[in-house]
């Protein structure tokens, strides 16, 4: 008989090989549709008024597909997951279920919360745009960045070696501040920063349709800001110490895909190429039910309507995967994609 973690990569290894989901390390849940910012880069905020949640029973009718699955991780995002009334709940159903917890947050109430997070919650992911001025600014809601930093550090200060990382996306308005930003990540007391390029041309994030000119500009870095953006990034680069010691999560040539990235969008150089499976190692469950491969692809069912299991192993599904597997070298939305996943069978989720 094969041992549990042996049989895990087995199923792994199946589901890459046949499409047909065997296995399921990770799933991200979207607990709340609503968000406590108003972020210049995300739509999300302007549905506000369409309140749309998980509730616990949404939660308890996933377990049965998630033990099936064997699924390792759920990684709650939003909007802002915490908006949920019930949210330490849902922790609760997953964790008793022996199923690891992170949760992505704008961190403005992760002070308030700070008990039951440390209690039901293993890793806290929080989004920082800048130092005090302009992370107030992108999020455009005053003193964020305060709460942000107090919750860290309040949470720090009852468990110092408890893990909160944090996530930042560049973009026009805070690439000239990225090296402030390492800064004040450090001096609150972050484990580790992550960095991305913002997507500015897919239907993710609530956007009702892809955002074009002016509205992409706002965002996009220009053409003539390239050479400023890559001094930037030599900067950072230069200073190996950031890199040896882990606290940037990315190798500096993922950094330079970040200027590679943009300049793609003048045609200047291929967009960068990513190796991903998160179709096949992951799912998106949004605050409606509704059933993504990642977030940026189209729906495949809804939770309310059927089984995860189900749903994932629709015909619709797996010829998705299928057809993706051949093309995504050329896929419109994966080509552009600025946050790939790619788990290979033998990775230990947490």
């Amino acid at each position: 008989m094969m041992m549990p973690a042996l049989y895990d990569t087995f199923k792994r290894y199946r589901t890459l090989q046949t499409h047909a989901i065997s296995a399921l390390p990770v799933v991200i849940l979207m607990p709340h549709s609503a968000c406590n910012c108003r972020c210049v880069m995300c739509d999300i905020w302007k549905d506000n008024k369409n309140l749309k949640q998980l509730t616990e029973q949404d939660v308890e009718g996933l377990m049965a597909s998630l033990k099936t699955f064997g699924t390792k991780q759920v990684a709650m995002s939003g909007g802002e997951a915490l908006l949920n009334a019930n949210f330490f709940k849902l922790c609760e159903i997953l964790k008793y279920a022996g199923i690891s917890v992170t949760l992505l947050t704008t961190g403005l109430t992760i002070k308030r919360n700070a008990e039951n997070i440390l209690r039901w919650v293993d890793e806290v992911i929080v989004s920082l745009d800048g130092d005090e001025p302009l992370h107030d600014a992108i999020r455009n809601v005053p003193g964020v960045f305060k709460k942000l930093k107090d919750g860290v550090e309040h949470i720090k200060a009852l468990n110092p070696n408890y893990r909160i990382t944090a996530r930042t996306v560049i973009h026009r308005l805070n690439f000239r501040n990225w090296e402030s930003i390492i800064s004040e990540a450090k001096k609150m007391g972050i484990d580790q920063i992550s960095f991305l390029p913002a997507d500015v041309s897919s239907h993710a994030f609530n956007r009702q349709m892809a955002w074009e000119e002016p509205k992409q500009d706002e965002i996009l870095i220009s053409k003539k800001e390239l050479p400023e953006l890559m001094e930037t990034i030599t900067r950072i680069i230069d200073n190996h110490g950031d890199f040896t010691s882990g606290f940037i999560a990315e190798s500096p040539e993922k950094i330079r895909q970040i200027y590679y990235y943009y300049a793609a969008f003048y045609k200047l150089n291929p967009f960068p190429f990513k190796k991903c499976n998160a179709p096949w190692v992951s799912t998106v469950i949004e605050a409606d039910g509704s059933v993504r491969p990642c977030f940026f692809h189209d729906t495949v069912g809804n939770i309310k309507h059927d089984s995860l299991a189900n749903i994932l192993n629709s015909d619709k599904a797996i010829s998705f995967r299928k057809s993706l597997s051949k093309n995504m070298g050329t896929n419109a939305t994966c080509v552009k994609c600025v946050c790939s996943l790619n788990l290979s069978p033998l990775q230990k989720i947490a």
